[in-house]
């Protein structure tokens, strides 16, 4: 009788190993007076960086290693108070409340030390602090991109991989001492309809001493791979992922850069104004606004207008040690010349929307999740064929002709072993998305990805039902 004991024990042991080496929890964060979802809610396991938000319906989807399903899920949302759940207690049957916290001017208790009071001053301050607050030493963070280019019909193009990214520090330049690499690619799709001879002159004008228009040019003249050649250079130059992170947009992380976005100009092209204190996580948090300054604000964007702008949003700066939590940031057409050309060429004014969160890990402030969209010129849709189709062709070229590239990144790891660090380096990097990877399901089994809304989800079905999932 004591051998069948031992062998259900031991396929009870087998089985729970298998069943535990990773748990995933999926649920929704809901406001607890109005029951609506909490979009961008922060759920991590404490003293860890593994973690993820929710999306525009807060629900999430998380993966715990089988070392962590003891430890606590932390759910937070700047404005709201904070829960905090063992794992063993975990009950995913009802949805995880969070209730509206907000700390007033007035709360603000005085103290001895001077601080900065108007919105200008804050953000100077958190901006002069950032060598106390971003990473001192090299670190890899570990994360989840998903691109996505769409007109205002339906998605054209879809990207998801896994990546990494190398930073030595804070204190050096990031075009020199940043490294990105695509690790794996879930899925790549792309049934772009594009008139690629905008994007072939853009090239020949770039790269040679010969000016070409656009409007001179005949498909039939142009061979293929040249044009796939120059696709794949406007996508580098301009969705490439080092705009994002060695670039003006990564503003915090490159203060120090030429012309950087908040370097020595700051106040003169924008302004902050101080709007209240909020609570994120039990802590305080000033919620400053970002308007416009004197002079506009521009990109500097090689071969590309991307000056001319307006910036509006919101940043949310601990008011402990004045860490920057969040940013919000929108680039609006202002001149004369851009809000004519962003007319045309996107029927938008909103050149770029970017949105940066930060993770506290180990006392410093890490990439936690990034949003940036900007509009994309493309040449397509319906061409009428005489004079009575004019009329359709407007409407439909304009919902077939602009549109519109989004990049998300979720990081749900941070490597802080030198060891590991300098293993990794060891290996070929390689930040080029557009280039596809062979399909690895069981890495995706056990990766963070992030969870779509229903509705883009359901684009994203349509979209993969028009093509196949490249494999090698």
């Amino acid at each position: 009788m004591k051998y069948p004991n031992q062998v259900l024990c031991l396929l009870f042991f087998l089985f729970s190993t298998i069943v535990f080496a990773q748990k995933e929890i999926n649920n929704q964060v809901v406001d607890f007076f109005s029951d609506s979802p909490i979009e961008s809610a922060s759920v991590y396991i404490k003293s860890t960086a593994i973690g993820t938000i929710t999306n525009a319906d807060g629900k999430f989807a998380l993966r715990i290693p089988e070392e962590n399903v003891s430890d606590t899920l932390v759910v937070s949302s700047i404005g709201f108070s904070t829960e905090k759940i063992p794992l063993d207690q975990y009950d995913e049957s009802e949805p995880i409340y969070l209730v509206e916290a907000v700390a007033s001017l007035d709360e603000v208790v005085l103290e001895a030390e001077a601080r900065p009071e108007t919105g200008n001053d804050i953000v100077l301050k958190a901006i002069e602090q950032l060598p106390s607050t971003m990473p001192d030493s090299s670190y890899i963070q570990k994360g989840f991109l998903r691109h996505k280019e769409r007109n205002k019909k339906e998605f054209k193009w879809l990207i998801e991989s896994a990546i990494s990214v190398y930073d030595s520090s804070y204190a050096v330049p990031a075009k020199k001492h940043l490294k990105i690499n695509v690790d794996q690619m879930r899925k790549s799709y792309d049934l772009r309809d594009v008139d690629s001879l905008f994007t072939y002159a853009s090239y020949l004008n770039q790269n040679s001493t010969v000016r070409t228009n656009p409007k001179n040019l005949k498909r039939s003249q142009v061979k293929t791979a040249l044009l796939e050649k120059s696709i794949k250079w406007n996508d580098n130059r301009i969705n490439g992922l080092q705009n994002i992170f060695q670039g003006k947009l990564n503003m915090f992380r490159n203060v120090d850069g030429k012309k950087a976005i908040f370097g020595e100009d700051i106040l003169k092209n924008h302004q902050f104004k101080l709007d209240t204190i909020l609570v994120d996580n039990e802590r305080k948090l000033y919620k400053i606004e970002i308007t416009k300054g004197e002079d506009y604000v521009g990109l500097d964007t090689k071969g590309v207008y991307n000056e001319g702008f307006e910036a509006k949003g919101w940043l949310y700066i601990y008011y402990d040690n004045f860490a920057i939590k969040k940013v919000e940031y929108e680039l609006i057409a202002a001149s004369q010349q851009q809000k004519s050309r962003s007319k045309r060429l996107f029927d938008t004014l909103t050149n770029h929307k970017l949105v940066i969160s930060y993770k506290e890990y180990k006392d410093k402030m890490y990439p936690n999740y990034i949003y940036y969209e900007t509009p994309k010129l493309v040449n397509v849709g319906y061409k009428p064929k005489n004079k009575q189709d004019e009329q359709f062709a407007e409407q439909f070229n304009k919902e077939e002709r602009y549109y519109y590239t989004i990049q998300e990144i979720l990081f749900s790891d941070i490597v802080l072993d030198h060891d590991k660090i300098e293993a990794e380096l060891e290996k070929k990097w390689d930040m080029d998305i557009f280039s596809p990877k062979a399909y690895n399901k069981e890495f995706w089994e056990t990766y963070n990805v992030l969870l779509e809304s229903e509705d883009e989800e359901k684009m994203i079905q349509d979209l993969s039902k028009r093509a196949s999932l490249f494999k090698e």
